[in-house]
């Protein structure tokens, strides 16, 4: 067996089980994958009425015959601990627990039993091979943010050796830093780069200015792979210009793992295999393909905890050429960040932000959402909504993680409100910089 995959069975997690039942899934043919997408869709509420105390509590008198009269469920509703909301017979010792990352403005704890996170895996895997890529060989230089503390720095660094992958930081984007970045891309042999779209962009926007192709210092390249914020369509032809490799868009979320992912053919294919994605209004009705809408998702086959007709936050338009068993994703609105400039000169992905809010942020049910906002290039304020106001040794800690991740003598204030502004797609904007 594989490194990757071994470490995902050493965890206790059924990868075998999971790539035949996928194996399974893909060999249905249209009409009996739309059989398939209901029954599933079936199968999760019942499950979830009998087993789950919270989401029978939520879904009330529904009418769990009539799709459309389920209610959507937001990160607002889940804002409660997570003992309250896993279903029977789960528990942290035989499911996945994580939290989001809170870019949305909601931080949130959620649990995966080990079938559905196995599964998620092999959906990665699969669409990985779409592009000759596989997680079990292909060098990965990841372009992602990382814990500073020891004991989670060094976790993460293991999950990297399993995985193959090399972690640069984002949290220093300067050219200095690039220039040492380019100079370990000649010196590997990596196959994909990985991460933000907008530290990856930063990169691209450096060799730009350089004048230099990546895959002439690291010709093993194949592609690169943009996640997590909106992918500009300039910024992606930059990107394909500077790193000579195609660049995939991809769309996931920890809750539910891989939502979308572009194929060879530039489509951006909806993953229906364990996801069913709808696009609705702001009175939860279901729009025809082609309209602009919010992003809803039901999880499939998640046992552990509930997420049907889940709304992201996003906003996003599926494609007048989709079909139930094959949903093409043709836009998504939202889900950038800014970059991040600082006195020294320095420059990071904005990002960054969600490593220095996590600090405080573990304990989902006390701060409910946190924003923050770069006034000038030492000045930041946090704004968040609460049920107590942060305590002074919470500011000391996010004082002290903005010096370890940034840079010291940064001046930042505190703002306990009500609620806070939201974007046209009701998302609250994690980082927001004023910064010219």
């Amino acid at each position: 067996m594989n490194l990757f995959d071994l470490s995902l069975k050493l965890k206790g997690f059924p990868i075998k089980k999971a790539k035949l039942a996928l194996y399974n899934i893909k060999a249905l043919n249209a009409t009996k994958k739309e059989q398939y997408i209901l029954d599933k869709r079936a199968e999760i509420i019942e499950y979830h009425l009998e087993h789950n105390p919270f989401y029978k509590s939520f879904i009330g008198n529904a009418n769990v015959k009539d799709w459309n009269s389920i209610p959507t469920l937001t990160k607002r509703d889940l804002q409660q601990p997570l003992k309250n909301r896993i279903s029977k017979g789960y528990s942290k010792k035989n499911c996945q627990i994580n939290n989001t990352s809170g870019s949305s403005g909601y931080p949130l704890s959620f649990a995966k039993d080990q079938f559905c996170h196995a599964l998620s895996w092999s959906i990665f895997m699969d669409r990985y091979s779409w592009h000759n890529l596989d997680l079990n060989s292909s060098k990965q230089a990841r372009f992602y943010g990382i814990p500073l503390n020891k004991i989670s720095y060094f976790k993460e660094r293991l999950k990297d050796k399993l995985s193959n992958r090399f972690r640069f930081s984002v949290f220093d984007m300067s050219d200095k830093q690039l220039s040492k970045n380019v100079k370990l891309f000649n010196e590997s042999n990596y196959e994909y780069l990985y991460g933000y779209s907008n530290a990856l962009t930063l990169f691209g926007k450096y060799l730009e200015r350089e004048n230099i192709v990546l895959k002439d210092k690291c010709e093993s390249l194949k592609a690169c792979i943009a996640t997590s914020e909106t992918l500009f369509v300039n910024d992606k032809k930059l990107l394909e210009k500077q790193f000579g490799v195609p660049v995939i868009n991809e769309y996931g979320c920890a809750e539910l793992g891989l939502i979308a992912f572009q194929n060879k053919k530039d489509e951006w294919l909806i993953n229906s295999d364990d996801l069913y994605v709808e696009i609705l209004d702001q009175d939860n009705n279901i729009l025809p393909f082609g309209e602009q809408g919010r992003i809803v998702i039901t999880s499939l086959y998640n046992k552990a905890h509930p997420f049907i007709r889940y709304d992201l936050g996003d906003i996003g338009t599926l494609s007048k050429q989709s079909t139930l068993s094959k949903p093409i994703l043709a836009s998504l609105a939202g889900r950038t960040n800014d970059t991040l400039n600082l006195p020294s000169g320095k420059t990071a992905a904005g990002f960054t932000m969600y490593y220095v809010t996590k600090t405080v942020i573990e304990d989902a049910s006390k701060i409910k959402e946190f924003m923050l906002e770069q006034f000038k290039l030492d000045t930041f304020k946090v704004s968040y909504v609460a049920e107590e106001a942060l305590t002074e040794a919470q500011k000391v800690t996010i004082k002290k993680a903005l010096d370890n991740y940034l840079e010291p003598g940064l001046k930042v204030s505190f703002e306990r409100k009500d609620s806070l502004e939201r974007a046209k797609s009701g998302k609250v904007k994690q980082f927001i910089s004023y910064v010219k």
